[in-house]
């Protein structure tokens, strides 16, 4: 999920050109794109897409970001879309691991009214002061939820932090990082609106490829090719990743943990490095 390209849901005419994209994702918008007097028509046709051939064919992940769990929208979206070909809710502005846990059960009974076999994996958005304080908790909440996603507009404008200021793009980036990491879950960047600026946009994912997110939202489809050429391991990171594995397996036969290979130490968190570069480069291979 390299890129995901963002999508309001009171926009049905943009479904199909979004899947049309690259973006390895697609996600739809039922929370601040959507005006509250168009909420209701929204879920609707978000639901009668999900339920369509188009997307139950796609092998794109299909999300829809819901309205915050605390807002009267939230219970109305969840009985709408966890329907079809939907793989993942985005849930937004969750601030305790217990506001988590009643949002994910109210998404358990949708699922069983619904008919739906399978659980939905769940990507938290860490968005407030409140969330990046217990980011690993909200992370921790529930074994469905799969990633945490910064999300810069509401925790950055809100509070005064300068968006454009790298220290502090960079600050966030780590934090969610961390405890993503901590939590066993991947990490995602947020948005970066200003599309008239493909350099910035790139720089940011780079950061943030060199942070260990897997990928970065998009809000146009211009920034979807850069998202995925930054999230995709280069041929130089590929060679090495399997030098890396084969000098390690020389090492182990002969019954070294730790060697050099190229002037550096070379021991387990390595050969895991290593090989997770490989495993996405597997997926990745055309």
């Amino acid at each position: 999920m390299r890129s995901k390209l963002f999508v309001p849901g009171s926009k049905p005419e943009l479904f199909a050109k979004a899947l049309a994209s690259q973006a390895e994702a697609i996600s739809i918008d039922l929370e601040d794109s959507v005006v509250p007097g168009r909420k209701a028509d929204a879920r609707q046709a978000v639901r009668e897409f999900l339920c369509s051939p188009l997307a139950l064919s796609t092998t794109k992940v299909l999300i829809v970001r819901t309205n915050a769990p605390n807002t009267a929208d939230f219970l109305a979206d969840v009985a709408a879309v966890v329907c079809g070909g939907l793989a993942m809710l985005n849930l937004p502005k969750c601030e305790s691991a217990d506001e988590v846990r009643r949002a994910i059960a109210h998404i358990g009974d949708a699922e069983k009214a619904n008919g739906l076999t399978g659980t939905l994996d769940i990507l938290v958005n860490i968005e407030t002061p409140t969330a990046l304080r217990c980011a690993v908790q909200l992370a921790t909440a529930d074994t469905r939820i799969v990633g945490l996603q910064l999300g810069y507009a509401d925790l950055f404008e809100e509070h005064g932090f300068a968006r454009n200021d790298r220290d502090n793009v960079h600050a966030a980036m780590f934090a969610v990082r961390m405890a993503a990491a901590e939590a066993g879950v991947f990490a995602y960047d947020g948005a970066f609106t200003n599309i008239a600026d493909l350099a910035g946009f790139q720089a940011e994912a780079e950061m943030a490829r060199r942070l260990g997110f897997i990928g970065k939202s998009c809000v146009h489809p211009s920034q979807v090719q850069p998202a995925n050429d930054v999230f995709r391991p280069s041929e130089d990171e590929i060679a090495r990743a399997r030098r890396v594995i084969d000098a390690a397996a020389k090492a182990e036969a002969a019954g070294i943990g730790v060697l050099l290979l190229d002037g550096r130490m070379i021991d387990a968190p390595f050969v895991r490095s290593a090989k997770a570069v490989l495993k996405v480069a597997a997926r990745l291979k055309p």
